[in-house]
């Protein structure tokens, strides 16, 4: 491999390294519930009916999904406008939808 081969290819190396540091982050979360080393709140309090650490875990991933988009399918490159327009309704619609889940399914517990 010549240097300038190794020279174009530092963003894959760049994504891989942000990606693996984001995901050891969330196993390392998982581990430190399991093991009972979290802070009370995390795990115990909820918000909107889940956990506060459920609540990191689907922000981390919609995070590492985002950062997917940018560099993989080369939306980096783009214009702002168009970001805005492939990211927002992803980032807005998925915390809709779990909130509708959730709100039902509450409802749903309760009646029963």
């Amino acid at each position: 491999m010549t240097a300038e081969e190794n020279k174009s290819n530092w963003w894959i190396w760049k994504a891989f390294w942000i990606l693996l540091f984001l995901t050891t982050f969330e196993v390392l979360l998982g581990m430190f519930k399991g093991s009972g080393s979290l802070p009370d709140f995390l795990v115990n309090e909820t918000f909107l009916g889940l956990f506060w650490l459920t609540h990191i875990f689907i922000i981390l991933t919609l995070i590492k999904a985002g950062y997917i988009v940018m560099t993989f399918m080369h939306l980096g490159f783009e214009t702002k406008a168009l970001r805005w327009t492939i990211l927002l309704p992803p980032f807005v619609l998925i915390p809709y939808l779990l909130f509708i889940l959730l709100t039902e399914a509450v409802h749903t517990y309760f009646i029963q």
